[in-house]
């Protein structure tokens, strides 16, 4: 049997007295492609945050790879969480150092991997991202769509167990939102696990393994992408789904 990856058990969150998370438990294995969708300012970020406790759960447990992450110091967490990528919205590149150095920073300071061994596998992920013409480039010279595929290299870079997207495409424009799909897909194919939030219908019909439907605080649904999108179970998805899939 095979263990989870990430496990949450009674996961809650709350701001200033406002509980935002309500009493979560679930699972990811690895392999698995988890979309999690939802109404806005239903929680979907702040869940992603805590999986790798950038943000610190009010109560319940998060583990990582067998171990719980709200019991460790902030050392071991930023050891555990070296192996849980993560892609936002904004991109987060250095913008005084080219495409190459940003994907070869974090692997050299944190791993001590060699200049040499860096480089080279910084080639390799621009090329899997499609971008190997652009390594000598600063991001100021990038579209958005390029920024994005150069932010999950640079995620991928750290050789991660898991690869955490929250919402990578709601910054780019219309056009620009294929190209980063397209390398989430590969990626998915590849059977890297991920947990991602997203707007993309279309990409989580496609690729997701599961869907987690979020809203009010609750992941109130999960199931496959087939049955969800068919036959939504809460009166919450239905009226979700009635609104985006007019």
């Amino acid at each position: 049997m095979t263990k989870p990856i990430i496990e949450v058990k009674n996961l809650a969150k709350d701001f200033d007295g406002n509980a935002v998370l309500k009493d979560i438990t679930e699972q990811v294995d690895p392999g698995q492609v988890i979309v999690v969708i939802g109404p806005s300012g239903s929680g979907k970020s702040t869940f992603l945050r805590c999986l790798n406790l950038l943000e610190t759960p009010t109560s319940g447990q998060v583990a990582f790879d067998g171990q719980d992450l709200t019991t460790l110091d902030t050392k071991r967490v930023n050891e555990l969480r070296e192996q849980m990528g993560m892609v936002f919205q904004g991109f987060n590149l250095f913008p005084n150092m080219s495409v190459l150095e940003n994907i070869k920073l974090a692997p050299m300071k944190v791993k001590g991997t060699s200049d040499a061994d860096a480089t080279k596998r910084a080639h390799e992920l621009l090329q899997q991202v499609n971008l190997d013409d652009h390594a000598d480039a600063f991001p100021s010279s990038l579209s958005g769509g390029q920024k994005q595929r150069v932010a999950i290299a640079r995620a991928l870079a750290m050789d991660p167990k898991v690869m955490l997207f929250d919402e990578p495409t709601s910054a780019l424009d219309p056009e620009m939102v294929g190209e980063v799909l397209n390398v989430m897909k590969d990626l998915a194919n590849q059977g890297m696990t991920m947990v991602v939030v997203t707007h993309e219908m279309g990409f989580a019909k496609s690729v997701a393994d599961r869907i987690w439907f979020m809203a009010d605080g609750y992941i109130q649904e999960n199931s496959t992408p087939d049955d969800f999108f068919a036959h939504p179970q809460t009166e919450r998805a239905q009226d979700f789904l009635s609104k985006i899939l007019m």
